[in-house]
């Protein structure tokens, strides 16, 4: 699974309107950045209180990125 379908499918699993979930890719020298957009009222399902599920999902990817640096940001 690439690391923008796991981005996905997690983003499409915390929110109400999965319509509105969107990753978009962005490739510079040797970090890729994962841009994920969800509807307004979602967004705290993504962050999570502190920050806890933004860090999970970036942990996650980390791990599935193997040697790759990919960063995730939430926009």
């Amino acid at each position: 699974m690439r690391e923008r379908d796991l981005v996905e499918y997690i983003a499409k699993a915390l929110v109400e309107n999965t319509d509105a979930v969107s990753v978009k890719e962005v490739h510079g020298g040797s970090v890729t950045v994962l841009e994920l957009s969800v509807d307004d009222d979602d967004m705290g399902r993504v962050i999570g209180k502190d920050g806890r599920v933004a860090n999970a999902m970036r942990t996650l990817l980390r791990v599935a990125s193997g040697d790759r640096r990919v960063v995730l940001e939430i926009v």
